[in-house]
């Protein structure tokens, strides 16, 4: 098994040099592949931000990935789930953290911590804070 960087994956994902293309393609085709999170978390952050692919885009990508036979995804059933809130608009990062947290209570201050999934009610629970001024003491 070989493991593969953000850059192979970009690389497979917008198909812009046809010379690393070609590698990344014969790689696929005569090994098992291993995918940590964290490449993925990176390939989505440059995909959206530097080649502007779109979230359906991003999506498909990432699903072609977690069903083709010869990869490996680290906690697959967890990119899974964090593929599915993130096609209800949640972020990617915020996804695949609340999908790792298991039984544990994601706590946050971020109001649109994957809302789409929240609203939903298809999310575990997570718990949004509010600084209160009164009884906080760190705002004295």
């Amino acid at each position: 098994m070989i493991a593969f960087d953000t850059n192979l994956l970009v690389r497979a994902a917008v198909n812009d040099d046809l010379g690393q293309v070609a590698i990344v393609r014969r790689l696929l085709l005569s090994h098992e592949v291993f995918i940590p999170r964290t490449v993925l978390l990176e390939t989505e952050w440059v995909l959206r931000a530097s080649y502007k692919k779109t979230r359906d885009q991003i999506a498909g990508f990432f699903k072609d990935l977690l069903d083709a036979e010869n990869t490996t995804i680290e906690e697959h059933n967890s990119v899974k789930q964090a593929l599915g809130w993130y096609r209800l608009g949640a972020d990617f990062a915020d996804a695949l953290h609340l999908a790792a947290c298991g039984n544990a209570v994601m706590h946050t201050f971020d109001h649109s911590f994957c809302r789409g999934a929240r609203d939903a009610g298809i999310a575990p629970l997570v718990r949004v804070l509010e600084v209160n001024a009164r009884t906080d003491p760190a705002a004295s």
